[in-house]
């Protein structure tokens, strides 16, 4: 080997000694970097966690809040609907006065001892108006005598000897009369039926 080439050598071997101290001051400036990094990536983890944290403390407030107010519906509804039931029969009630009055009425007169057809009279207005008022409530009473009985409709109080075939299986007489209401039985009418 000549000088020259031993000049060549020696300069590439410095040259590589040099850049390995870049090398491991590269890898130390990558390991700081990473840590950093991780640090900041902790940071951002802690910082979710915070956020999310404070979503959920939201999150539960609102649902705290929307049970409290269902649970405020709910309370205001079961007491509006004890109200309607306590009070539903007010205006039906305050509807029935004129008629308690006119029986008042009615029994006075008994008492007075007045005229009895003016009192039949009397008597009979006094049903009418009741009549009436049932109608404007849907009370309507029941058709039944001569009817096929249904037991969804009437109650059969005896069995009776039918006077001929074609009145089997319906209602010769009723002793108690049935109501309806809003095509609902209020009260089944109590009948007679022929066998």
């Amino acid at each position: 080997m000549s000088k020259k080439e031993n000049k060549e050598k020696k300069a590439l071997d410095e040259e590589q000694q040099e850049m390995q101290p870049d090398e491991n001051l590269n890898q130390e400036e990558q390991e700081a970097t990473e840590e950093t990094q991780e640090e900041v990536h902790e940071e951002t983890d802690e910082e979710k966690i915070a956020r999310l944290e404070a979503e959920l403390d939201k999150e539960k407030k609102e649902y705290v809040f929307l049970l409290a107010e269902f649970d405020n519906f709910r309370k205001r509804t079961l007491r509006e609907k004890q109200d309607l039931i306590k009070n539903g029969a007010e205006k039906a009630m305050l509807e029935l006065l004129p008629v308690i009055d006119d029986m008042e009425r009615a029994l006075q007169a008994i008492d007075e001892g007045s005229d009895l057809d003016s009192l039949k009279e009397g008597v009979t207005l006094i049903h009418s108006k009741f009549m009436k008022y049932l109608e404007s409530q849907q009370v309507k009473p029941m058709n039944s005598t001569g009817e096929d009985f249904d037991s969804e409709v009437f109650e059969a109080v005896t069995m009776f000897p039918a006077p001929d075939e074609s009145q089997r299986g319906k209602v010769i007489d009723t002793v108690l009369k049935g109501y309806m209401i809003n095509d609902k039985v209020l009260r089944h009418a109590k009948v007679v039926v022929g066998q």
